[in-house]
């Protein structure tokens, strides 16, 4: 197949394009980069006029064939809901006369989860995606382009394409062959093996907990879970991401993919985390609740999430942005990547001399981290 054969356009919509198309690039693994994901968030209004999250997808044909590649990125008037924050560099470039709003971002909105950007079999297909993200932005005057979370095995293509790389931290469980929850405790040093029961139980006896996953999970749970995330939200970002038809949505196009947990007192749900199924992972994305109860937070977002995953044969568990209390309850730090392209010169040598510094200083931490985990010492 010749270079000069292929075609690269920007849409104004993921759900403009063929669903099995879109998802044969997106493959199974990660459900974000779904065409069902992405369409939701769409339908809802939860990206779209006036939040800040334009779409602007960009796919790669032959001669208006079917499509080879794609790249789901937004334009974006703002630096909310992206889990890599870069404010300083807005701050920056602003204060030089510079406008750094309208930004690409090539991402899955308000998802700090690693997954693939390039969707596409063949690495062949990044270089004209790539250069097509560039060309977008010189023409239309943008700062710069932003690649967030990407997973390892696509770093190097951006880097290759002489975007700089940025690294930050999240914590991951991993699941190394555990048969039970008791499994994963018994790799625990003593007393932290102790605090994480104690966790469990006090948590355990003060509500009734339920996982529900597909049509079990009906329109009174997703009324409840709404509840509980707007209270997140407000309180977290001052107003929620998603609108509450994308629950809906989410749960009729994608529904064997979630995992809605729920904990009921006297028989009214009180809280809830909801979960991704992915193919080697378990997503662990929303969570909130209307009445405080002592470790309820840990046990369903990070414990019932191990149970789930090992009960499922997966990898991992990705217990999104943040959080360092996560590392005591047997989540390990692991490196996140992202990657910039700065149309400006002279900005571009700046945010690269920042990163080489921010990237020592993220290695240390990181080290020292690893060596602060719950395990058994050798």
């Amino acid at each position: 197949m010749s270079q000069s054969s292929l075609i690269a356009q920007v849409s104004g919509s993921v759900g403009a394009f063929d669903r099995d198309q879109w998802n044969a690039l997106a493959g199974r693994d990660n459900p974000f980069v779904s065409h069902e994901f992405l369409a939701a968030l769409e339908t809802s209004g939860s990206v779209g006029a006036g939040t800040g999250w334009q779409p602007a997808p960009i796919v790669v044909s032959e001669d208006g064939g079917p499509l080879l590649a794609a790249m789901p990125a937004y334009v974006k008037g703002h630096s909310q809901g992206e889990y890599v924050f870069d404010h300083a560099w807005a701050d920056a470039y602003e204060r030089a006369g510079g406008s750094y709003y309208p930004k690409l971002q090539i991402a899955v909105p308000f998802t700090p989860a690693t997954g693939p950007r390039i969707l596409s079999s063949e690495p062949a297909f990044a270089a004209p995606l790539l250069s097509a993200a560039e060309q977008l932005c010189a023409q239309n005057g943008f700062s710069s382009a932003h690649a967030t979370f990407i997973e390892p095995a696509q770093q190097a293509l951006f880097s290759s394409a002489g975007w700089l790389l940025r690294s930050d931290i999240q914590f991951h469980w991993r699941n190394r062959g555990y048969a039970t929850f008791d499994d994963f405790l018994a790799t625990l040093a003593s007393r932290k093996r102790k605090d994480l029961r104690k966790e469990r139980a006090a948590a355990q006896a003060q509500v009734d907990i339920v996982r529900l996953a597909g049509d079990d999970i009906r329109a009174e749970h997703w009324d409840a879970f709404w509840h509980f995330y707007q209270d997140t939200g407000a309180r977290k970002w001052g107003q929620p991401y998603l609108r509450r038809e994308a629950f809906d949505l989410l749960g009729e196009s994608m529904g064997d993919q979630l995992l809605l947990v729920l904990a009921y007192q006297d028989n009214v749900p009180i809280a809830g985390a909801l979960n991704f199924i992915g193919g080697s992972a378990l997503y662990g994305r929303y969570w909130g609740c209307t009445r405080d109860v002592r470790f309820l937070h840990f046990e369903l977002c990070y414990y019932q999430a191990i149970d789930a995953a090992i009960e499922r044969g997966l990898a991992r568990v990705e217990a999104g942005a943040q959080g360092g209390h996560k590392l005591a309850r047997g989540y390990e730090p692991v490196e996140t990547v992202s990657a910039h392209w700065i149309a400006d010169p002279g900005f571009r040598a700046a945010v690269a001399e920042f990163l080489d510094r921010e990237r020592e200083g993220v290695a240390a931490d990181r080290n020292y981290l690893r060596s602060r985990t719950p395990f058994k010492k050798p």
